[in-house]
């Protein structure tokens, strides 16, 4: 353990679990400690995952001054305190995704950072995946000619998970799923986006279930984005160029990029290497990052989770879809308010962590959850 960073987890949901699995194997790093809002939550989580300390509480957990990282894995809604708790007691964070509500929750947390020299970042996986540099060069070798328009979809049938159909949770599919598809087109286009046209459906709470985005870019190309928690999607991305096209074979974590050309030929086909878990990349880049003193990642800079959340936020404004309390902010000694849920019942949202399945094989919807 002698010089490695110590993570310690802040909560104890399924998403938990897995980064708790892919620490005892990331180079740099090791799994120190877990905290929970309930000391028998962290007890378990603990002896289930082979780690000594465990905490009843966040504070307890930020009070110890071993800690050099915080992996932040509890739900929407509690993002931005829990983050500024963990700043505020000198911790470098590495934090779920959707990073915070809005836009302004998450400049307020690049301020403290910045103030205190301390190391935030956004786990938004796919930005640190090998597969993300490899369609990068694909795109950059022109092989499809001019890219001029992309789609991509991304759903699973979640429309009962309290994280979805809940306000005071930061509900709705667009924080959930829909960053992965602003993201995808984010990765391929870039942020000049000079129009946004959304529309979507939505439960009785007011929280969207359906999204359909479609960006225009200052270029003239376009992306057309779907996100659902109502119905289970094949999960692809498709690029389209002037001498061929790229489909991409689940944007929440890429397996494979095959590439046609304009006769529909195959032309090449590139397989995701094998990986631990997928979330072993972003802590890698973490310890790097705290190694060179930086406040963040280039995989995942400030200024790409702030477009992301500007973006969400222009989306949810157009179709009136609100969080209690979003816009208090602790800097400006307005209180947050109290979770309203516990972290057990809420902690699980959609992420494909694990090596596709084979045709016998399939997973429910709650193992392939995210918290």
């Amino acid at each position: 353990m002698f010089g490695r960073v110590k993570v310690a987890i802040m909560g104890t949901g399924k998403i938990a679990g897995v980064m708790a699995e892919t620490l005892k194997s990331v180079r740099g790093a090791t799994f120190y400690a877990v905290g929970s809002r309930t000391q028998d939550s962290a007890d378990k989580f603990a002896q289930a995952h082979g780690v000594k300390k465990a905490y009843g509480s966040y504070e307890e957990l930020l009070a110890d001054p071993k800690v050099d990282l915080v992996y932040v894995a509890t739900p929407h809604s509690e993002h931005y305190k829990n983050v500024r708790l963990a700043l505020m007691n000198g911790k470098n964070v590495l934090c779920e995704k959707a990073f915070m509500l809005n836009e302004r929750q998450a400049e307020d947390i690049f301020n403290l950072a910045d103030e205190k020299k301390l190391l935030v970042v956004e786990a938004m996986w796919t930005r640190f995946h090998p597969m993300r540099k490899k369609l990068d060069e694909i795109l950059a070798s022109n092989v499809i000619g001019e890219t001029t328009m992309l789609t991509a979809n991304l759903g699973y049938n979640i429309r009962e998970k309290d994280r979805i159909k809940l306000p005071e949770l930061g509900g709705g599919a667009l924080l959930d799923l829909g960053v992965y598809t602003l993201n995808f087109a984010s990765m391929v286009f870039g942020n000049e986006v000079t129009d946004i046209v959304s529309m979507c459906s939505f439960n009785e709470q007011g929280m969207d279930l359906h999204d359909s985005i479609t960006l225009r870019y200052k270029n003239g190309k376009m992306a057309v984005l779907n996100a659902s928690a109502l119905s289970v999607s094949d999960r692809k991305g498709v690029i389209y160029g002037s001498k061929g096209f790229i489909v991409v074979d689940n944007i929440n974590n890429i397996e494979g990029i095959t590439v046609y050309d304009s006769t529909y030929k195959k032309l090449a086909y590139y397989k995701r290497p094998k990986q631990k878990t997928g979330y072993e990349y972003e802590v890698e880049a973490c310890v790097k990052a705290i190694a060179d003193k930086r406040t963040e990642c280039p995989q995942m800079p400030h200024e790409e989770t702030l477009k992301m959340l500007n973006m969400m936020d222009f989306i949810r404004n157009s179709n009136n879809i609100k969080f209690p309390g979003e816009n208090d902010l602790a800097s400006e000694e307005q209180p947050v308010a109290e979770a309203k849920a516990d972290e057990q019942a809420v902690a699980e949202a959609p992420v494909a962590t694990e090596e596709p399945k084979t045709e016998n094989e399939t997973d429910s919807v709650e193992d392939q959850s995210k918290e």
